[in-house]
């Protein structure tokens, strides 16, 4: 498990720098892309990328300036933004990582349904534990 963390983290460094980002960048990237349609605001994005709101606000000035994200009224709250993802960069981003999900796919083919249910059930239990153990490092 070490070396898949460690290796996913060396792919996501060298992801960043194809895609002409940093890897904070590209990470916060992924929380808007997860969003979906449910945009976030610069607080929703500082939450979950555990930064300031300042830090974010440089992060989503890069991102904006490179063609990845557009900020968007908050349609209930005109003083607020919403962040969204650019169709292009989303492309460009699903052009570099395309492959490696067909990969995957192709991987969890080998597995049965119930196969499949235990590492999903893994999977989640241990990005939950992984999220909360982080929290208590952190102290809060």
């Amino acid at each position: 498990m070490d070396h898949v963390i460690a290796t996913s983290m060396v792919a996501q460094q060298e992801m960043a720098q194809r895609l002409g980002m940093n890897a904070s960048d590209l990470t916060c990237f992924g929380f808007i892309l997860e969003a979906g349609e449910n945009l976030l605001t610069a607080g929703d994005l500082a939450a979950r990328a555990h930064v300031t709101t300042g830090a974010v606000t440089g992060i989503v000035n890069r991102l904006e300036r490179a063609g990845y994200v557009t900020r968007q009224p908050d349609p209930s709250d005109r003083r607020r933004v919403r962040i969204a993802a650019v169709q292009a960069a989303v492309d460009r981003v699903t052009a570099l990582y395309g492959p490696y999900y067909a990969r995957l796919t192709e991987q969890f083919n080998d597995y049965s349904p119930a196969e499949i249910a235990v590492l999903n059930d893994w999977f989640t239990r241990t990005g939950k534990l992984m999220s909360n153990y982080l929290e208590e490092v952190r102290g809060t």
